[in-house]
């Protein structure tokens, strides 16, 4: 998606966040917001309003901000644009667990609403924990600051959306007794980083891509998204999620269903959400067999990171000792559709790997050993990896003639970032979902049957962990995952890519 400007009408707005006081809005919220100012894309008639039970004011509460936007804004602070920012921000003091506040709170709003020309827009942020969000949504729904005719309201809800398919499908009906569907944004970060979005770009204005974006002529996909780092201080989070909630049942299946999706009828938001739904069901069923032959499960042991010892899962703070939680998943799969059938999806995730990094490699069909490939040539084939992240950018394998001899053949690479001088900086993932929240567009947000779809495909997964038991830990730290997960594309005559 394109940032382009819009009317002051159209982004007008109070953004409220419940949770005002914790890391997720110092660490990127509030310097998306800053951002968005220092890009011009926020209009004059907008206000913050952080909600947190600390006793502050909101001269403190900027303070804060103010340390906080200098360690994470990826533009340097400077005094005009951040003097805009801090006229917009104020501090609520409210225990958002006390249903008696909410008028209060509504009350507040509304001053607010006639002071700053909003509209009566209003932005809902839920930067809470999950257990809070029908709390909230209780309490914005019994005092009615979500129902004006003349203006819009829109909640915003930060991953896990449930921790499975009955959780997530009661607090969506609690949440649509508050809030309409359209009016829903489940927030999925990685949606908004900027390569996520170039995948359609880069498939659908590029015809020698998409003309080959098939099983005639694709071997296999392989999706990475490793990190160097442990659970750190969120190993009681970590316990109740593990790496398929964390990770598989948003973010894998989100990026797959973008690569493997139909063309849309349009750049509507519902005709993108519809084929990428259709992707998720075209999933193979997940049957005992699959499940026996196709999915890999590892649990970090201690070892060595970038030269320095770390500890095993097991020693992470809050964690049991006989912990069964899964911190590194490696799935097989098919998408079983005209465009797929036949083409392996290779996808692993896990934490305390060698390297953090997010890639999709495209690994095209080689073509039959005769002419050049007819003797001692080794052939090498054509790959298509897209770089999400810490690199961003498109990397083209193909081959060609080694000048440097008579017949031989090399491979030959061609590497382009997405990020270059006279784009300026990259709008980081927040930001972007931020300004779509305002314009009401939610493409880049999963509708209710996305969730729905991934939850299904997730639970099976899950159920199989818990019943499970692995011999844990099963990979050293700073490696790629337990010798199963190579196994897996080695019985196909694969191999896991590392470019």
């Amino acid at each position: 998606m394109i940032l382009n400007s819009r009317t002051e009408k159209d982004l007008s707005a109070i953004f409220i966040i419940f949770g005002g006081t914790g890391d997720l809005t110092h660490r990127k919220l509030m310097p998306g917001l800053y951002n968005l100012i220092y890009d011009q894309l926020l209009p004059e008639h907008f206000s913050i309003v952080s909600i947190g039970r600390r006793d502050k004011t909101s001269e403190e509460y900027r303070d804060e901000i103010y340390k906080a936007l200098i360690k994470f804004s990826r533009n340097e602070i400077d005094s005009e644009y951040w003097n805009r920012l801090r006229e917009k921000i104020h501090y609520y003091r409210f225990d958002f667990r006390d249903m008696s506040g909410y008028d209060d709170l509504k009350t507040y709003l509304d001053k607010m609403d006639i002071k700053e020309k909003t509209k009566g827009n209003k932005v809902f942020y839920l930067a809470v924990a999950p257990e809070y969000f029908e709390t909230i949504v209780e309490g914005i729904q019994i005092s009615n600051m979500a129902n004006r005719k003349d203006a819009w309201s829109r909640l915003v809800i930060e991953k896990p959306f449930g921790k499975d398919l009955k959780t997530a499908s009661k607090l969506n009906e609690r949440i649509l007794e508050a809030f309409h569907e359209k009016d829903i944004y489940r927030i999925d970060h990685y949606l908004g980083k900027e390569m996520i979005q170039n995948i359609m770009v880069l498939r659908f204005t590029n015809l020698i891509f998409e003309s080959l974006w098939s099983n005639k002529f694709i071997d296999n996909v392989q999706i990475t998204l490793s990190e160097k780092h442990g659970v750190g201080t969120r190993g009681g989070y970590y316990e109740h999620s593990g790496a398929i909630r964390d990770m598989i049942q948003n973010h894998i299946i989100q990026i797959l269903s973008l690569v493997a999706m139909e063309p849309p009828i349009n750049l509507n938001t519902d005709s993108i959400r519809n084929e990428k739904l259709k992707v998720i069901q075209a999933i193979e069923d997940i049957t005992p067999e699959f499940l026996r032959n196709n999915v890999i499960f590892g649990q970090y042991d201690q070892g060595i990171i970038d030269g320095e010892k770390v500890i095993a899962y097991r020693d992470e703070i809050n964690v049991p000792k006989d912990s069964n939680t899964e911190t590194f998943v490696a799935l097989k799969l098919q998408v079983n559709n005209f465009r797929w059938a036949g083409t392996p999806f290779y996808i692993r995730t896990g934490k305390r790997l060698g390297s953090t990094s997010a890639e999709i490699v495209v690994q095209f069909k080689s073509l039959p050993n005769i002419l050049y490939f007819k003797d001692h040539n080794m052939q090498e084939p054509n790959l298509l990896v897209i770089r999400i992240q810490p690199n961003v950018g498109v990397f083209f394998q193909f081959n060609t003639k080694d000048f440097n001899t008579h017949n031989d053949i090399v491979t030959n690479k061609m590497d382009t970032s997405h990020i270059s001088h006279s784009q300026g900086n990259t709008p980081e993932a927040y930001e972007r979902l931020i300004y779509d929240i305002l314009r009401g567009d939610s493409t880049l947000f999963s509708r209710w049957d996305e969730v729905e779809a991934a939850w299904i495909f997730a639970d099976e997964i899950i159920k199989y962990r818990e019943q499970k038991r692995v011999q844990f830990p099963n990979y050293e730290s700073g490696t790629f995952g337990p010798m199963r997960s190579f196994e897996l594309l080695a019985r196909d005559g694969r191999e896991w890519w590392k470019i």
